[in-house]
């Protein structure tokens, strides 16, 4: 399903859409093409992105060609697979629909039994 959705092949393309892309929500998906969780993610963005083309660019990058990005925590990660197509539509629309009312934070539509949850373990600390 990646074949559908634009891929990032540098920092400077990575850059340049983060840059350009105003008034919708940018996703960008870090990973790798291979993977199985990011072939069910890119399963989830390539069948929403037409419906949500008017609020959302999507892009894909991978992570082998693009680590500058990969190596600092941020709060605006989502890290995992969404349950259903339903939950990344419904997350898209509030984070947009909270962005043109100039909100900075908005509450998660999704369920928190279908976020994934993950154990952190913190070497040498």
């Amino acid at each position: 399903m990646s074949l559908f959705l634009p891929k990032l092949s540098c920092k400077k393309d990575v850059d340049e859409v983060i840059k350009s892309v105003a008034e919708k929500v940018l996703v960008l998906r870090f990973g790798r093409d291979e993977d199985s969780v990011c072939m069910q993610l890119d399963e989830t963005l390539a069948k929403t992105s037409h419906d949500l083309s008017n609020m959302t660019s999507i892009y894909l990058v991978d992570v082998d060609k693009v680590p500058v990005y990969t190596q600092s925590p941020d709060h605006t990660k989502f890290v995992g697979c969404f349950k259903t197509k339903q939950d990344f539509i419904d997350l898209i629309e509030v984070i947009y629909r909270g962005a043109m009312r100039g909100k900075l934070i908005v509450r998660s539509p999704i369920d928190p039994r279908n976020i994934p949850k993950y154990d952190l373990l913190y070497h040498g600390i």
